[in-house]
């Protein structure tokens, strides 16, 4: 891409005015790019090398977005953590560090550097190339949805109390898996009682996951009706696909595995057309592609704590 040209990357190190950063590591990696980290690496353009990169988006002298890539991962994890805390970083790569400079930004942001011009894409002179957009998030697809995992998993207790347990269907019978089984044959699915005990309620929630800082919206229902769909065949799908997942691992950053309180952990699986976010000692929800705006609980029942843990054990975690 641009980002190897010579004249690209010192047109960027040039007076770059950092406005924010990103980790682009099989761990951490700005879903909203993609459902594991090659692909999110593919959409930059760039090689999912093991140690990953860091990303720095900034403006140069005449306001034009640049998008520096630096394989100095640990200087970019520090500087965003000591922005969480309200601290001040000069986070300034060293020019050996850097890999690529990038015309535009693959993410939405919303400040601009303060005495430049407005962000706009570099001249194609310089830049070489096309600039980087953020992914289409006006409309619910893939971007979104996964914008709206990663709030849930952000916000997991807000939406967990907003999901009343006496809705799921009840675990562990027999004539209640086997129901729900036969309502996943009308939709259209594979029989499975094993998951249909799992499922729960199909939940439209009142709440829209955001992310202010970058300025993205993952829109979800605000219908606020709740309906047993014991057999969702969206959700058996995606069980079945999870499983798999241990069986014969996906591509990497497909699952992750990060910090929850207690002894639990925050699960994050996405899988084409779908996304997952689950609790180790909770329940789990699911979005997906074909049903718009809709968060689907998963209840626990017997089969899906096994799942978890199976997931949790071969999910990449951050270093």
């Amino acid at each position: 891409m641009a980002g190897t040209d010579e004249e690209a990357v010192a047109a960027a190190d040039d007076a770059l005015y950092v406005l924010t950063a990103v980790l682009l590591t099989p761990a951490k990696f700005p879903s909203v790019l993609g459902d594991d980290y090659p692909e999110a690496c593919a959409a930059l353009g760039m090689a999912p090398l093991a140690d990953g990169y860091g990303l720095v988006l900034g403006q140069d002298g005449d306001g034009a977005r640049w998008t520096v890539v630096i394989d100095d991962v640990s200087l970019v994890a520090v500087a965003i953590a000591s922005w969480d805390c309200g601290m001040e970083y000069d986070l300034s790569p060293d020019e050996r560090t850097v890999v690529a400079a990038l015309p535009g930004w693959p993410l939405a942001v919303a400040v601009a550097a303060p005495n430049v011009p407005p962000p706009h894409d570099p001249a194609p002179e310089i830049a070489d190339g096309p600039a980087l957009t953020p992914p289409d998030t006006s409309v619910w697809g893939p971007a979104q949805r996964r914008l709206g995992a990663d709030e849930i998993a952000l916000q997991w207790a807000t939406w967990r109390e907003q999901i009343d347990d006496t809705e799921f269907a009840t675990p562990g019978g027999a004539a209640d898996a086997g129901e729900a089984g036969d309502r996943g044959s009308d939709s259209g699915s594979t029989s499975d009682s094993s998951a249909g005990s799992d499922l729960g309620a199909s939940v439209g929630v009142d709440e829209q996951p955001t992310n202010a800082e970058q300025g993205e919206t993952g829109e979800l229902s605000d219908s606020g009706q709740a309906k047993k769909q014991g057999g969702h065949s969206g959700i058996l799908r995606v069980l079945a696909e999870a499983r798999a997942y241990v069986e014969s691992p996906p591509p990497l950053g497909r699952v992750r595995s990060s910090f929850a309180p207690g002894d639990a952990r925050t699960l994050r699986a996405d899988g084409p057309g779908w996304s997952l976010v689950a609790r180790t000692d909770d329940i789990a929800f699911v979005l997906l592609d074909d049903e718009p705006g809709e968060v689907l609980p998963v209840g626990r029942g017997p089969e899906l704590p096994a799942l978890l843990e199976a997931l949790d054990k071969m999910a990449v975690r951050p270093l």
